[in-house]
């Protein structure tokens, strides 16, 4: 029988570069989004609702409620994109209240202890590493190339498991298979997807209903603006809405379980997407995409249904954003915030139930850059109904910013800075303000570490994802890079692993603090090269990796490090 309790069951619900206009319902003529359509209006629907430029920050600020830069979170990549295990998630929130939690896909947020979703909260996890299936730091498929979203090995309780089918219905059975084992008992679903973000990979059954489709087509009439699309952007798009309606169809599954098992009227549903687009399409009219401080960068479809206590086919305006989700389930769940956490957002709640706010005067930072933000370039500030710019530098004067009444021009195509200096200088001011404030964190200023040695963890494997250095480290071989961690001292077993085989005769080195061991290899065109038995001391440093050969420093791929005594 299914469960009587006052708590709501929470299932949230993100998918992965999904811009804005990639449903039925926001007005896309294309896609089949007949489920997520008709969630729409059951739920309450924020027509103003935001996010970060990018994935990790926005996934870092919806799981803790506050910007991005206080958990640690500054990157993608680079080694920027571990949170802080000192955060307080949703997770670990609602296991107050005696929550099963589970997530299930995309986690972008640390892939090593104690920075994983079992170390912050999550009772039950199936995901993959990084920022996505087949990229560098998902060292289980990124060597299946073009099905790299087919049969993976993902990581379900930090052990590799191999998985029969294509990524989001894998996600989606999982989860409805923790939803089953939980009815009983209040719980929380993360149901991330990765797709539709890159690689554009689709099982054929649904890209077939979209070959043949011009996604530039049946916009004559439609006086927003519409870049242009290059046929390599409609090819793209072709196969985003296929794997869109691949998502639909599998939230129409979970859906259905709910009706099935009698808790739907219990269970509170959020839907909505990590970013803007990445490549161009129909985004609303908006300017921008994925990266873009602009609307079509960081404006987002948001959904939220609870049969038992919401209004179905309500639409709010006032402005809200991702960091708002945390404090809005504590105060429905009746469960205690952090109270030494700063909580940049606000609880949804009053406007949900129809109460007055001031959220109109409430302003939201934006920024996105690679590394660090970098005053003043695309960076931006709201507040109300003005929305002030940045894609400048350092020292710009407030002229070189563009401002934008988003009431009177949401496209942001009209420039008003010139006869709004005064508003404009109103609103440099709180950026200002708020960009110091957050470069300042703490979690920013000493970067989370990630712990080698641990009972926790062992062996553990140092990806590529969470490898800082130089500057935009991937798929490179001679690339200067390091990982930031602690080590437990001991001994160790340490293996290598390369992109490519290397040649015989060069020397493994591995650097740590004050630390150098270094080794002949003999092996030729080997991919895996092994130091057994190395002594660490317990340490905080910068564990950097390369083998010398000739003039070439070549940077691994990945390594493992097993704590043996």
């Amino acid at each position: 029988m299914a469960q009587e309790n006052p708590q709501p069951n929470i299932i949230l619900i993100i998918t992965d570069d999904q811009g804005y206009g990639d449903l039925g319902i926001t007005g896309n003529p294309h896609v089949k989004t007949p489920v997520i359509d008709q969630l729409a209006q059951e739920s309450i629907c924020f027509n103003n609702f935001y996010v970060s430029p990018v994935c990790a920050p926005t996934r870092s600020s919806l799981m803790t409620g506050r910007y991005s830069l206080r958990t640690g979170v500054r990157d993608t990549y680079n080694g920027g994109a571990i949170m802080a295990s000192s955060e307080f998630t949703i997770a670990e929130m609602l296991k107050q209240a005696n929550y099963k939690t589970g997530i299930f896909g995309k986690w972008h947020l640390g892939d090593n202890y104690p920075s994983r979703p079992s170390d912050q909260g999550f009772d039950e996890s199936l995901i993959h590493l990084s920022g996505g299936m087949g990229q560098v730091g998902d060292i289980t498929t990124y060597f299946k190339g073009d099905r790299s979203y087919f049969d993976p090995v993902l990581w379900h309780n930090n052990k590799q498991e191999a998985y029969e089918g294509y990524c989001s219905d894998i996600f989606t059975k999982q989860a409805i298979n923790f939803i089953e084992q939980n009815k009983e008992s209040p719980f929380f679903c993360y149901l991330s997807f990765n797709a539709p973000h890159t690689p554009l990979q689709v099982p054929e059954a649904y890209y077939l209903q979209y070959k043949d489709i011009d996604p530039s087509a049946n916009f004559e009439d439609d006086k927003r603006p519409f870049l242009p699309m290059s046929e390599q952007n409609k090819e793209d798009a072709r196969k985003v809405y296929a794997m869109v309606t691949n998502i639909d169809d599998n939230i129409g599954r979970l859906l259905q379980k709910l009706d099935d098992l009698g808790i739907s009227d219990n269970t509170l549903i959020i839907f909505m997407t990590d970013n803007g687009p990445q490549q161009r399409r129909y985004v609303a009219g908006m300017r921008g995409r994925k990266g873009d401080v602009y609307q079509g960068g960081v404006r987002v479809p948001f959904f939220i249904r609870y049969p038992s206590m919401f209004e179905k086919n309500k639409e709010i305006e006032t402005m809200a954003a991702h960091i708002d989700i945390l404090p809005t389930l504590a105060q429905l769940c009746q469960v205690d915030l952090p109270p030494e956490k700063v909580i940049d957002g606000k609880s949804l709640l009053p406007l949900i139930m129809g109460n007055e706010s001031n959220w109109e005067e409430r302003p939201l930072f934006f920024y996105w850059t690679r590394r660090y933000p970098e005053p003043y370039y695309n960076m931006a500030l709201r507040q109300g109904n003005y929305k002030l710019v940045g894609k400048t530098g350092y020292n710009a004067t407030i002229n070189n910013f563009e401002l934008f009444n988003l009431e009177e021009n949401p496209y942001e195509q009209n420039n008003i800075i010139g006869k709004n200096e005064s508003i404009a200088k109103q609103l440099k001011t709180e950026l200002d303000k708020t960009y110091q404030e957050l470069i300042r964190s703490e979690n920013l200023l000493n970067q989370p570490r990630i712990i080698v040695g641990s009972e926790q963890e062992n062996p553990i494997i140092l990806n590529r994802n969470d490898a800082s250095g130089q500057r935009g480290i991937w798929a490179q071989e001679e690339i200067y890079g390091k990982w930031r961690v602690s080590i437990k001292q001991g001994y160790y077993d340490i293996k290598f692993k390369f992109i490519k085989p290397v040649k015989a005769n060069g020397r493994m080195y591995l650097e740590a603090n004050t630390i150098v061991k270094q080794m002949h290899n003999e092996r030729e065109d080997t991919d895996i090269i092994e130091m057994k038995n190395v002594f660490l001391s317990e340490m905080d440093c910068d564990l950097i990796p390369f083998y010398a050969i000739g003039s070439k420093n070549i940077f691994p791929f990945w390594v493992e490090m097993k704590k043996i005594d």
